[in-house]
């Protein structure tokens, strides 16, 4: 029984008795107070809404509009999408704002409202906190006397979101087109399968579809990451493909397996769109604490500014606004390239990718070889009960200041650098009930170390 209320929006399980969940009640609540905060903002509100493929969309989608309806707001239903669709198009449309429906990367039992503002973005941390601890009893709640709100079918948003991409000057669409590129996909059974598969066509690029059809049933764990990909992997072999392309359900995470089956990594889909983004334009980049010091370690190199932000979209795109930054992302594979609009978007990073590939007339497996080196390790626990987090970095600190060797980052969690350029981040999941433990170093033995310091004193705290 699990209801997780957060700047990345309102996640719970499905289909289980007991109020903290995501039942139908919670929905309504939730989508009750997001209309109550949009009306307050504008008369006539619109609100775009998308769903992915879990088999709980459709229910989903229709309690919500017709709720909102019932607000006496106009929604427009996209249907079966993308995330980074539904905020592309609150700004076509000039809406008031945006929901999709979607757990991302969770498994199957799993889903979200994930709500976006009028610039196409997800709520700030300050909006999450209004709609989280908004008391529905304050507010007169009596809509019986409106005039219910129009419920329209959009069947474009997708066409639009491929069209924008397209023609932006960085990506590369002849050259790809010229390039006869052979990927391998793998649409993780929603939305992505036929996302995908559409902005490849129009790029002239040969696909070979694994888990493209859009029933809800994932074939396997939908997190993109090595363990979940060894499908698609064996796949781009004996296809003899260029490479392969695996997303999340909502498409808005991006991982490449390379063409003798390895994984790219996740953490270097930034680092290598980071590199060829500053190779097209200049400006400073932005890159989560979790994520790899890559991207930090190439724009330097460019003689450029980067910046950290905590984990989440909406504080990496905070820091991005706040610094005029030309490119950033997560380590998670959620690229955000601001030239299309702020938000983590996978298409617009295929796009870019099929650009770098083509304009270096390079192998997959060359183009990670040539990025900077590093070793990483994700490790995570179930949140112990009644816990601290304050008293846990307290200890860890006091552990930790008998070593002149380290410094801490309270920004999100704690981080720990250390003077060697290792890293450890320890945080309370924003989509979980989960403990994140990631390590970062370009030693295999100091990554075994800082392993040992988490299996056997941090744990051992907790």
């Amino acid at each position: 029984m699990v209801l997780i209320k957060s700047v990345s929006g309102i996640r719970g399980t499905i289909n289980r008795q007991g109020e903290e969940n995501l039942t139908p009640f919670n929905v309504l609540k939730f989508v009750t107070i997001f209309g109550l905060y949009l009306k307050d903002k504008k008369t006539n509100p619109v609100v775009i809404l998308g769903r992915d493929g879990r088999v709980s969309g459709p229910h989903i989608s229709k309690l919500i509009a017709h709720r909102l309806s019932d607000m006496g707001i106009n929604v427009i239903n996209i249907g079966l999408t993308a995330t980074p669709t539904v905020g592309l198009y609150v700004l076509n449309k000039r809406a008031s704002g945006g929901i999709m429906i979607s757990a991302s990367h969770n498994s199957l039992e799993w889903n979200a409202l994930k709500f976006f503002n009028n610039n196409g973005e997800f709520l700030t941390k300050e909006e999450s906190e209004y709609i989280i601890n908004f008391k529905i009893e304050s507010k007169e709640n009596n809509f019986s006397n409106l005039k219910k709100g129009k419920i329209t079918i959009a069947n474009d948003a997708i066409d639009f979101h491929i069209s924008s991409i397209l023609e932006l000057e960085e990506v590369l669409v002849e050259k790809i087109k010229k390039k006869k590129i052979k990927i391998v996909v793998d649409g993780i059974n929603s939305s992505g399968g036929i996302i995908v598969p559409k902005l490849l066509k129009e790029l002239n690029v040969s696909v070979i579809k694994v888990n493209c059809e859009p029933n809800g049933i994932f074939d396997h764990n939908p997190e993109p990451i090595p363990v979940n990909l060894k499908k698609i992997s064996s796949r781009v072999v004996s296809e003899k493909a260029d490479f392969g392309i695996a997303v999340d359900p909502d498409v808005d995470r991006l991982v490449f397996i390379c063409e003798d089956g390895s994984f790219f990594g996740e953490e270097y889909t930034i680092i290598a769109l980071g590199k060829y983004v500053l190779s097209k334009l200049k400006g400073s980049t932005v890159s989560n604490l979790s994520s790899s010091n890559g991207l930090r370690d190439i724009t330097i190199n460019k003689k450029l500014k980067h910046f950290y932000s905590p984990v989440g979209e909406s504080n990496v795109i905070h820091v991005m606004k706040k610094n005029n930054s030309i490119f950033g992302g997560e380590g998670s594979g959620g690229v955000i390239f601001p030239k299309l609009h702020y938000g983590r978007d996978a298409l617009v990073g295929i796009a870019l990718f099929l650009s770098y590939f083509s304009e270096l007339n390079s192998s997959c497996k060359e183009i990670r070889n040539n990025l900077p080196s590093y070793f990483m390790f994700k490790d995570k626990i179930l949140l112990p009960k009644k816990f601290n987090f304050e008293s846990f970095k307290d200890s860890i600190i006091s552990h930790l200041d008998k070593h002149k060797d380290s410094n801490f980052i309270f920004l999100d969690g704690l981080r720990i650098n250390y003077n060697c350029g290792s890293w450890i981040h320890i945080r309370k999941s924003n989509t979980e009930p989960i403990i994140r433990f990631i390590i970062e170093s370009k030693k295999t033995e100091r990554m075994e170390e800082l392993k040992d310091f988490i299996n056997f004193y941090v744990k051992k705290i907790l």
